[in-house]
C-alpha cells in the first residue's frame, strides 16, 4: 500500500504521516527532509540555495537515505546523520528555495520512487506526492487548514524545539512558502485527482488521524476483496 499525503506548510502532514505509518506498519518517507538535506549540502558547500547549477549537481551526486521509526526518523547525507542539522530555520528556508528548482525536483522524485518501492508499502508526505511522485498511489490525502491555524501550529512547534521566533515571522515564512509552492512552474501544489481533502482548521490532529486511518483501512480491505 502506498499512501500519499500532500498539503501546504503547517497543515500537520508530518505528524499525521508518522502516526499513520506506525499504526499501519508501513515505511515512512519524509520527502521534505530530502530537500532539506540538499539545501544543507548546498549551504555547507558555501553556495546559495538559489544557485541552480550548484544545487542540481549536489542533488544528483548526494546519497540520501532515510531510516528508523517514524517518530525517530534518521536522515543520512552521504553516510552522515544530519537529522538535527536539517531542522534549522536557515535550512528550512533553503529547502523551500531548492525545491522550486525543476531539475532538483526531478532528481529527488526518482530517489523518492526508489525508496517508496521498498518493502510492503509506505506513507509519503510532501507537496507533489499524489500528483507527480506516486500518481497511482492507493490512497491520496490533501491536508489543509486556514493560514492562521497553520501558522499557530508551526509557531508552537518551533517554540517546543527551543527556536527563538515570533508569530509574525512564522506567518511571513509560511506565506513565502505558500507563494513558492503555488506558483512554481514545476510540480506546483495542487489537489491530486481522486484525493481526499481534509480541512483541519476546526479539527484536532487526533480527529484528522482517525478519519485518515478509517479510510486507509477501508481501502486496504477493498484491495484484499479485489
Amino acid at each position: 500500500m502506498i499512501i500519499a499525503i500532500d498539503g501546504p506548510s503547517g497543515a500537520g502532514k508530518s505528524t499525521l504521516g508518522k502516526r499513520l505509518a506506525k499504526k499501519l506498519g508501513l515505511l515512512y518517507l519524509d520527502t521534505g527532509a530530502m530537500y532539506r538535506a540538499v539545501a544543507l549540502a548546498v549551504l555547507e558547500a558555501g553556495a546559495l540555495p538559489n544557485d541552480e547549477e550548484k544545487a542540481v549537481k549536489i542533488a544528483g551526486n548526494s546519497k540520501i537515505e532515510l531510516s528508523g521509526e517514524p517518530e525517530h526518523l534518521h536522515v543520512w547525507l552521504d553516510g552522515r546523520d544530519v537529522s538535527g542539522l536539517i531542522r534549522t530555520a536557515e535550512v528550512s528556508q533553503g529547502a523551500s528555495i531548492v525545491s522550486a528548482i525543476p531539475a532538483v525536483r526531478r532528481i529527488l522524485v526518482e530517489k523518492q520512487r526508489l525508496l517508496g518501492k521498498r518493502g510492503a508499502g509506505c506513507v509519503l508526505e510532501g507537496r507533489d506526492i499524489g500528483t507527480v511522485v506516486f500518481p497511482d498511489a492507493d490512497i491520496k490525502f490533501f491536508i489543509t487548514a486556514k493560514l492562521e491555524a497553520r501558522t499557530r501550529r508551526r509557531f508552537e512547534e518551533l517554540l517546543q524545539k527551543g527556536e527563538q521566533t515570533s508569530f509574525e515571522h512564522t506567518l511571513a515564512e509560511i506565506n513565502q512558502r505558500d507563494e513558492r509552492d503555488a506558483t512554481r512552474t514545476d510540480s506546483p501544489l495542487i489537489v491530486a485527482e481522486n484525493a481526499v481533502v481534509i480541512d483541519s482548521t476546526e479539527m484536532s490532529l487526533d480527529e484528522v488521524f482517525e478519519q485518515m486511518l478509517q479510510l486507509a483501512r477501508e481501502n486496504k480491505q477493498r484491495g484484499k476483496a479485489g
